[in-house]
């Protein structure tokens, strides 16, 4: 007789299926086969098709688009993005940060920069001291390399103090050097910054923006900027980037215990 073969478990389906796609057998913006068929090919139930093809869109290889089915996704090359403590100016004059982008790489937004007040979420109420909900200053910015699709949501949330000091952060405008060199010229220079890097899954808001399914994680860097002047908190900036866009590198030093020839003398 011959030998039966069991039906593949739904990561097994979700394999065979980022081999089809690898190999070019359903090309960026084609559908996946319903998922009737694909019951009928592999011998599997609706559920270990549906969990499969959400394993491949959390993935970012594929989007489900309801009645019009799963379409393959064009494929996104991570960017290697090398971590240091460096904060640079662009040409342009503006600063520029290790995880935003490259010194004077061409850049563009996606829609139109937005200045308005929003209820504080967390970290931004408990840095600024005001309740959960509160109406904080936040300049969002959708953004990516140019030519690529959304790479990044910006939201840099301002406190009231810093709005009162420097008027103008609040208008869409804010002139050579953004809103930076208007809280500095405001006798808060130098700002001094602090970053944490950390996992979370999108909101519904942000999958949209970046074009990404809910169930695909995203990396959020938060950068909150302190005055010179008395050490008080001025800007929480928050960046969200999906899981599949990035990776980041850091060199990595020797300390003097780990030198090399080792110090056969040392315990």
């Amino acid at each position: 007789m011959p030998q039966r073969h069991e039906p593949p478990t739904y990561r097994e389906l979700a394999e065979l299926l980022r081999g089809r796609i690898e190999r070019g057998e359903f090309p960026p913006a084609e559908k996946l086969p319903p998922i009737t068929e694909l019951m009928d090919q592999y011998g599997v139930s609706r559920q270990t098709v549906r969990t499969a093809i959400g394993h491949l869109a959390a993935s970012g290889l594929v989007r489900t688009a309801g009645r019009q089915g799963t379409i393959v996704q064009p494929s996104r090359e991570r960017r290697r993005i090398q971590r240091n403590q460096l904060i640079t100016r662009s040409t342009g004059g503006m600063y520029v940060f290790p995880a935003a982008s490259f010194a004077d790489e061409p850049w563009q937004t996606h829609g139109q920069p937005k200045a308005s007040y929003e209820p504080a979420v967390e970290p931004v109420a408990s840095t600024f001291g005001v309740d959960v909900g509160h109406p904080v200053l936040r300049r969002r910015r959708v953004m990516s390399p140019e030519g690529e699709p959304p790479f990044q949501i910006v939201d840099t949330w301002l406190s009231p103090p810093a709005v009162a000091d420097a008027p103008q952060i609040a208008q869409p405008s804010t002139g050579p050097g953004g809103y930076l060199d208007r809280l500095e010229e405001a006798d808060h220079g130098p700002i001094s910054w602090t970053e944490t890097t950390r996992v979370d899954m999108p909101t519904l808001e942000e999958a949209r923006l970046l074009e990404i399914p809910t169930t695909m994680p995203v990396m959020e860097l938060i950068l909150i900027g302190r005055s010179g002047r008395d050490n008080q908190p001025l800007e929480v900036t928050i960046r969200v980037i999906p899981g599949d866009r990035v990776e980041l590198v850091s060199e990595l030093v020797r300390d003097a215990s780990a030198a090399w020839p080792r110090d056969e003398g040392r315990n």
